[in-house]
């Protein structure tokens, strides 16, 4: 997987993909609701980027895992994807928690993505 090299609170020159992504509701086994986005990132301002198994070249929030058929897939969100916004907030310079609890307390996703090969070369 290629990714970007982009230095965290730096313009990126990239045309932007909007994804709207509804998350769909869903039970545990004691009934209580869940929703579901479908996949799942990696990366943040927080996480060495040389470490991460999918090679990462900057800090930014990344879909490493999308479930197939899930809200996610279903939307057009791929493994590889850069979030640069959710919501009108800022991914660029976003902690991995701060991200993944950002995207858990909301229903609805409106987010900017980066596809390498799509919107930049």
């Amino acid at each position: 997987m290629s990714t970007f090299e982009h230095k965290a609170g730096t313009a990126i020159e990239c045309l932007s993909i909007p994804i709207k992504l509804t998350k769909e509701i869903s039970y545990d086994e004691t009934g209580r609701e869940l929703l579901k986005c479908g996949f799942k990132i990696g990366g943040g301002i927080d996480q060495d980027f040389r470490q991460s198994p999918h090679g990462f070249t900057d800090n930014g929030i990344y879909v490493t895992d999308v479930t197939s058929e899930g809200p996610a897939w279903k939307c057009g969100l791929r493994m590889g994807d850069k979030i640069l916004q959710c919501n009108g907030y800022d991914f660029t310079m976003v902690t991995h928690r701060k991200a993944v609890e950002y995207i858990k307390k909301h229903p609805i996703l409106n987010m900017l993505i980066a596809r390498k090969g799509v919107t930049q070369t």
